[in-house]
């Protein structure tokens, strides 16, 4: 198998990063099965990703025309027979290993022999459920970040993991305009999500926890210092606060840690269960289509 041989892509899950995911290889000519168990889930995708189209319209990224184009090559479905001549899975459901060995365990019954296996998780590592997938070899981690935003790709191998899986998922990652990191072996959190934990972590912990800042001044502080459009909490935002959660939730229960489950059980009541999920719901640490992060005062701070 070659990487032209990779032509058709299932993505599964179709929350935040499903959605990201699959408008982006449909968006380089990849034709694309958007599947999800859950009706809501799937309309709810179906409204988004042509939303995210036109965002990348309006940001020059792409012309009416492409992402006419690109729309046309993502087909959703409730049925995941749909998916049975996929050359490459993208799996981008709940931080439950169990659950992932369960839909892999099925496609591994539904899919040709040559079918890539691959898993978005953020907390989770491959080797957790690697065995569950009936194919090992063909299976690792493909994790994507902000996708046309961020487009840094982490590949993580499991000590199952060939070699030409690994070489096959290098260049489709570049293939869809990703820059890859591949992991000499399993770690926690890959590259950038360990170094952008840090980030979130210290930035939570001034304003919830130290209580010495407010989110703008985090925010604030970091675009001033780093010269960046946006601070940790405008990043979160876009990210999708219920896939922040999920991941918090994901690593309290790891962990075992009572501190990080409190945090994980505040940030569900005081955000999550009030609808508040960041950019896709109108509000989370800011209030969109029009934050105060993107005004021009907002650097200068309040009073001036």
């Amino acid at each position: 198998m070659n990487i032209d041989d990779i032509r058709h892509l299932l993505v599964v899950g179709t929350g935040t990063m499903g959605q990201k995911i699959a408008l982006q290889c449909a968006r380089y000519g990849y034709e694309v099965i958007a599947y999800d168990g859950f009706a809501k889930s799937l309309e709810n995708a179906q409204e988004r990703i042509p939303a995210y189209a036109t965002d990348l319209v309006s940001q020059g990224l792409m012309t009416a025309a492409e992402a006419e184009a690109t729309l046309t090559r993502i087909t959703y479905t409730l049925n995941p027979e749909d998916g049975a001549q996929a050359d490459l899975i993208s799996e981008s459901v709940l931080e439950d290993p169990e659950l992932k060995g369960k839909i892999f365990a099925q496609f591994n019954a539904i899919c040709p022999p040559h079918t890539l296996f691959t898993t978005n998780t953020s907390t989770l590592l491959p080797s957790m459920f690697a065995a569950a997938t009936g194919r090992p070899d063909k299976f690792a981690a493909l994790h994507f970040y902000g996708v046309w935003i961020k487009n840094l790709a982490d590949i993580m191998p499991h000590p199952g993991t060939s070699p030409e899986t690994l070489s096959l998922l290098e260049a489709f990652a570049r293939r869809i305009g990703q820059v890859p990191t591949v992991l000499k072996k399993e770690y926690p959190g890959y590259i950038g999500n360990t170094i952008l934990g840090a980030l979130n972590a210290v930035a939570f912990k001034l304003v919830f926890v130290d209580r010495v800042a407010s989110v703008e001044d985090v925010d604030r502080a970091f675009m001033l210092l780093e010269g960046t459009p946006y601070g940790p909490f405008g990043w979160l935002d876009s990210n999708g606060l219920d896939t922040i959660w999920h991941v918090m939730e994901s690593g309290a229960k790891i962990s075992g840690d009572p501190g990080a489950q409190e945090f994980a059980d505040m940030f569900k009541r005081e955000y999550i269960d009030k609808g508040w999920l960041g950019v896709k719901s109108g509000k989370g640490f800011y209030s969109y289509p029009n934050p105060a992060f993107l005004q021009p005062d907002f650097l200068r701070g309040p009073g001036e």
